[in-house]
């Protein structure tokens, strides 16, 4: 469905140990908006829904609710570090676009 690089697992189970409190996973998810049409979100949950995907990388649990899950097959997501500061990038196979800032896209 999706994959995750090292760098990105090692962010998000740094983020989801910081939580202060038990999370279920980092949801991942596509919503209408940014400059493009869509845009992806990324939210720490504590608990999944019946009807998420439920993805688990090396001790890492990832939620994609049914509507973001046709936007995000076979997508890449990595975390940079860079001059410009850290974040993570998404690399879509199903974006037929995407905005200079790579958070948006269509």
């Amino acid at each position: 469905m999706i994959a995750l690089t090292e760098p990105a697992r090692t962010a998000i189970k740094s983020a989801i140990d910081g939580a202060g409190q038990k999370v279920a996973g980092l949801r991942l998810m596509v919503q209408g908006g940014g400059c493009a049409g869509l845009k992806y979100g990324m939210a720490l949950e504590l608990e999944a829904q019946p009807d998420d995907a439920v993805v688990e990388f090396g001790g890492v649990t990832v939620l994609i609710d049914p509507a973001s899950r046709d936007h995000l097959t076979g997508t890449t997501i990595d975390f940079v570090t860079g001059l410009e500061g850290a974040g993570f990038v998404f690399d879509n196979p199903n974006a037929r676009s995407s905005c200079g800032c790579g958070k948006s896209f269509c």
